[in-house]
């Protein structure tokens, strides 16, 4: 294979750059370990012999999948110092993690990120952020599909006890039925309010529709999304539901559930929202013979 074999846009270089930096910077929460997991991640690409890279059909896929399994060695490693317990970065390097924070995540979140295990915050991390198949994060983990699976949802479920406070059911569904008619009124100002300052927003699409793959972070991006996904459009209903125990909204195309939204509530905002538009994990919703709802 000669040079132009190798070819690609310089846009298409840096889009690549960019995506295993924000993943290294996730997973580890830190610029510059960031850059030197893709680094390494790019030295085992160019140790594979021409032929062994010419076999890899998805190279971007394959430089992520190595360096989420560097990030996940490094976060095992014994010893190892948070973020926050890290030595003074240079000028350059702590304006690089300020700008990439204020980017891509908030620094609560990432603080709570911080309580996961190092396969918690990989298989989150890795399946809710970047939208890898469940069965690559396993992989990666070290981990069977059940177990994975157990993995991811209490990594879920750390983060949203660490983000919200409790909220009585009552106050939870007022909060949660406010962002539906703000959603079906179209009224920014209103949904705006509603939103914590931090609010953060996931969307899983499984890589089976064409859904957001990165986190939406702060008040007014989420109330864009939100007014977008939720907004009145023919043969499409909107609907609050229980979802996981709490008042969600339950979004049906032609009476077919297309999405279901829960939203974690702290006092009287939500601080997190999570989207499932993933075909495959909406078949149980679609299965049942009715799905009652309420306006």
């Amino acid at each position: 294979m000669d040079f132009a074999d190798e070819a690609l846009p310089i846009g298409e270089l840096l889009d690549e750059r960019r995506h295993l930096l924000d993943i290294a910077f996730w997973m580890l929460g830190s610029a510059v370990e960031a850059e030197g997991v893709v680094a390494e991640a790019y030295r085992r690409w160019y140790e594979l012999s021409e032929a062994e890279r010419a076999a890899i059909e998805e190279p971007r896929g394959w430089l992520s999948r190595v360096a989420g399994g560097i990030c996940l060695e490094r976060l095992s490693r014994p010893g190892r110092q948070r973020p926050g317990q890290a030595g003074p970065l240079s000028d350059a390097a702590a304006g690089e993690r300020r700008q990439m924070l204020e980017r891509e995540v908030s620094a609560v979140l990432l603080t709570a990120l911080d309580t996961l295990s190092p396969a918690e915050r990989a298989a989150f991390v890795l399946n809710d952020v970047f939208g890898m198949a469940p069965g690559t994060v396993a992989d990666i983990v070290g981990q069977s599909a059940p177990a994975f699976t157990e993995l991811a949802d209490r990594a879920r479920q750390t983060l949203r006890n660490r983000r919200g406070r409790p909220t009585t059911p009552s106050q939870h569904d007022t909060v949660v039925r406010a962002v539906r008619e703000s959603c079906a009124a179209q009224d920014t100002d209103r949904l705006t309010t509603l939103l914590a300052p931090d609010a953060t927003a996931f969307f899983d699409g499984g890589g089976k529709v064409r859904a957001q793959i990165r986190p939406v972070h702060g008040r007014e991006q989420v109330a864009r999304s939100l007014l977008t996904l939720l907004a009145p459009r023919a043969r499409t209903t909107v609907c609050a539901h229980s979802v996981n125990g709490r008042t969600g909204l339950v979004v049906r195309y032609d009476r077919r559930v297309a999405a279901v939204t829960s939203l974690d509530v702290a006092g009287r905002q939500v601080v997190q929202v999570w989207v499932v538009i993933n075909p495959d994990k909406l078949l149980p919703w679609n299965q049942a013979t009715a799905l009652p709802g309420s306006p």
